[in-house]
């Protein structure tokens, strides 16, 4: 069974071999599986409205949440900014697994190291594991900043991560004036945009202590969330740039994740300057880009900086519409004209594509404020939400996204699904089928199952390359995201009429 070196064999063509296939087969009889007519009866009884009752009664189980852990989000955010270690106090596995599913994600390296608790942490605490790990990643990674958080193991033993801090640093670890912000982010609550809330709120306190000045920097600083769209932050800078604006980005991981390829390795590829980050009390106001994502960050700058906070979500024509204004008012800065054009570029495209959109029934899945924002595009387009599931949802967001339906005539349809996995949202779309499909890479097993072609938006997309380095805000963005999604329409008309002489009297040339 060995591969040729002659001849090497990708795992899709070598799976197929004879003596793999063998392999298989003995392994179905070793298991004494069910018989296949039987495992084809429950398959399609799971299709029926019997079984989503029963999906729906289940209280004790999740299947496919489409949610990740709170370690994951406050790593992502800690990368943002300038030579930022992300130190999770917690086991290897837990690290181990927010690293591969960012770098799956973005086909790039995601540092990020832990201080290795084992059995021994879990019943005397992990104060000596912080008090190791600090001082060994300190010496070996010479980051500007660690950013400290917890996994499920550190939070359950009540690991007091600022008491282990100061003794770390006590203890010679890493010096005392070396920034070391933390956040308690345990995984059995909250989701990934927890996690990035709370780390966020956990580096911006840090880093502006004792730095507010009587006159404003006269800047505005942009939060982006939970966004692994790294083409966002960059349009959102030159957006910025157009208009004449001193801006702040706190937490620009665009580099970090979509760094060059020059032969030189660099750890800590860009990110927000920390002084710029620790002027950030000080500028005139705040615009985060996300809601859900930063709704503990926008109340403490409130609070504790006296500084005008608002979010806008500049997808789509309104929402950048209302960004841009948003602007202007804030800075006394016009519009320019450049802007204007993208913006009719944008409507043109949206006009030459809304026949093929306007209408179609679709069901979406993702965070909330990303889904908020693509329901408001495919209403502008005339498209027609029908399943709406968001695992990490609330109240509030849920009031707000019933809002947006119900402002446009394209919503009335829509039924939101807060708290459901990607197991209830098979049971929708078998007993109610829509059109399209919108969400992460996860979804490819629901369009495998129920036939429904999925628009790979959000995150993670690991089964694609290169969509994160697509802007999705801006009226480039407009652009973006209406090519993703008519494009994966009319593919899945030509897949339904490729048959010559049967089912080839629409597979038309030009659309």
């Amino acid at each position: 069974m060995p591969q040729n070196p002659e001849n090497i064999k990708d795992h899709v063509e070598l799976f197929h071999q004879p003596e793999y296939q063998q392999l298989f087969e003995n392994k179905r009889q070793f298991e004494n599986a069910h018989d296949p007519a039987e495992v084809e009866r429950v398959a399609e009884w799971t299709k029926s409205w019997e079984y989503r009752e029963k999906n729906f009664a289940r209280e004790a189980l999740t299947v496919n949440p489409a949610k990740g852990c709170q370690p994951l989000g406050a790593m992502f955010a800690a990368v943002g900014f300038e030579g930022t270690l992300p130190f999770v106090q917690g086991s290897q596995g837990c690290v181990a697994y927010f690293r591969t599913h960012l770098t799956r994600h973005y086909k790039e390296p995601f540092s990020g190291v832990s201080s290795s608790m084992t059995e021994d942490a879990a019943v005397f605490g992990g104060l000596q594991n912080m008090i190791d790990g600090l001082a060994n990643s300190y010496k070996l990674y010479k980051p500007k900043m660690i950013a400290v958080c917890t996994t499920c193991m550190a939070e359950v033993i009540g690991d007091d991560l600022q008491s282990f801090i100061g003794n770390a640093k006590e203890a010679g670890s890493v010096p005392q004036d070396l920034p070391v912000p933390f956040a308690h982010t345990p995984s059995f609550v909250g989701s990934h945009i927890t996690g990035y809330d709370n780390m966020m709120k956990g580096i911006l306190s840090t880093l502006t202590a004792g730095k507010k000045k009587a006159k404003s920097n006269g800047k505005i600083n942009f939060i982006p969330g939970f966004d692994t769209y790294v083409e966002n932050n960059r349009e959102i800078k030159r957006i910025a740039s157009l208009m004449g604006i001193d801006y702040t980005l706190l937490s620009d991981n665009s580099d970090y994740v979509d760094s060059p390829c020059d032969g030189e390795f660099n750890m800590y590829p860009g990110g927000t300057k920390l002084e710029d980050a620790a002027d950030s009390i000080n500028g005139k106001a705040t615009i985060a880009l996300q809601a859900y994502s930063t709704a503990k960050t926008r109340e403490y700058i409130a609070k504790e900086w006296k500084q005008d906070v608002c979010v806008s979500r500049p997808w789509g024509i309104k929402g950048t519409d209302e960004f841009l204004m948003k602007l202007s008012e804030l800075t006394g800065k016009a519009i320019p004209e450049q802007l204007e054009i993208e913006r009719g570029r944008a409507v043109d495209a949206m006009t030459d594509s809304h026949a093929w959109l306007h209408g179609k029934h679709f069901a979406i899945y993702g965070d909330p404020d990303l889904v908020y924002s693509v329901v408001g595009f495919m209403l502008e387009m005339g498209a027609e939400p029908v399943h709406i599931l968001v695992h990490n949802t609330n109240e509030v967001f849920e009031k707000e996204l019933q809002g947006l339906l119900d402002s446009s005539v394209f919503g009335k349809s829509a039924k939101i699904w807060g708290g459901k996995d990607l197991w209830h949202l098979r049971s929708l779309l078998f007993t109610e089928p829509v059109d399209l499909l919108i969400g992460n890479s996860y979804g490819k097993y629901l369009w495998r199952d129920c036939g429904v072609p999925l628009v790979r938006i959000g995150y993670p997309i690991m089964d694609r390359h290169h969509y994160h380095r697509y802007a999705t805000v801006g009226y480039k963005g407009v652009i973006n995201l209406l090519n993703w999604i008519v494009n994966t329409v009319f593919e899945e008309i030509d897949r339904t009429t490729n048959i010559p002489g049967k089912t080839d009297i629409s597979y038309d040339l030009i659309r």
